[in-house]
């Protein structure tokens, strides 16, 4: 059983004066079974510059140790701080130990309220830079679904929408989702901003890429001709056109697959990457859709269809059926018959 280890005078008070923001990083190490100030930095840069050029350097690869590192954000108590706990493989067992029976005091002795998260390692990979982004990562991830809701989760994937719209035309392969590469983003920006109207995306299927093909400026008239009459394409085009005496500028997305003149694995593909694209377009970018369409080819375009489809025409109301009078006049007096067997008699 190991005994409870205290800190020194002088590191308490380094740790009180620390927490105004004058120093960058603490190391605390267990000398004597005492907990002692091992070395400190000053702040030199932003916490993410000074971080693995300040930190790996005092990371021994048998002797574990405490830091405390100050990030550049503040909570209600000051600034906020990262608790890492170095434990090298190569240390002795009971060094391990004993370092791990004192770290809540560690905590404890300069105020918990100030850690913003803590981190433990037993390689530098561990608490490097990128070792803590891995962790603020996994612990912003979602929890692991248990063999139920896995289950579940899949049932719903199979489903398949049984209205038929552009978006629910048949089952498509689930998940795939090709990033953006970068041309394409900026392209998506622009078009966001208004300087371009008009944006043509490929897949690159080698590389598993979304591609830009090109963002060629384009009137309504020259639309049908940039739609692809051998390959499938994704477009963006800026509608511009009056409603209902409005000026208005809708982006509308068209997928167009030229039918069987594509492979298989092209209709498959561009068909399964089209929903995850659009979420990431209007989600990620903020870029309002205001119609996703789907053709085979450029003649279908026309501005009387973008204009319907994006302002469909309401469904007139239908009068309920009006059951028609009876002929005018006296109809006479109603009759009761009784069926066979009623009032114990037979007819």
């Amino acid at each position: 059983m190991f005994l409870v280890l205290l800190a020194t005078p002088e590191l308490k008070e380094f740790l009180f004066k620390a927490r105004n923001g004058s120093v960058r990083l603490i190391k605390v190490v267990i000398e004597d079974e005492q907990l002692v100030l091992g070395a400190y930095k000053e702040p030199s840069r932003s916490w993410d510059q000074d971080y693995d050029r300040f930190l790996l350097p005092l990371l021994e690869e048998d002797e574990p140790c405490y830091i405390l590192y100050r990030l550049d954000s503040q909570n209600a108590q000051g600034y906020e701080w990262l608790f890492i706990s170095w434990s090298p493989d190569h240390s002795p067992v009971r060094q391990k130990m004993l370092y791990a029976a004192t770290r809540a005091t560690v905590k404890k002795e300069f105020g918990g309220g100030h850690v913003k998260d803590e981190i433990f390692g037993t390689l530098q990979e561990d608490v490097s830079f990128l070792g803590y982004q891995r962790h603020v990562s996994s612990c912003s991830a979602p929890a692991p679904l248990t063999a139920a809701e896995q289950e579940l989760q899949q049932i719903k994937i199979n489903e398949v929408k049984t209205e038929i719209s552009v978006e629910s035309k048949h089952q498509t392969l689930q998940g795939l989702a090709f990033p953006l590469q970068e041309e394409a983003q900026r392209a998506i920006l622009l078009l966001k901003q208004r300087n371009i109207n008009y944006i043509q995306l490929k897949l690159d299927i080698e590389r598993e890429t979304v591609e830009l093909v090109h963002t060629k400026a384009t009137e309504l008239g020259e639309l049908p001709h940039r739609i692809p009459t051998d390959t499938p394409r994704y477009h963006f085009f800026l509608y511009k056109h009056s409603h209902e005496g409005d000026y208005l500028e809708s982006v509308v997305f068209i997928y167009s697959m030229p039918g069987y003149k594509c492979s298989i694995k092209e209709r498959m593909l561009y068909s399964s990457c089209k929903s995850r694209l659009l979420d990431e377009v209007e989600q990620d970018f903020q870029l309002e859709i205001a119609k996703k369409m789907e053709i085979d080819n450029g003649d279908e375009l026309s501005a009387d269809l973008l204009y319907e489809e994006v302002h469909p025409k309401q469904q007139a109301f239908k009068q309920a059926f009006a059951k028609p009078k009876g002929p005018a006049g006296k109809r006479g007096v109603k009759r009761i018959i009784k069926g066979a067997g009623e009032n114990g008699e037979d007819r």
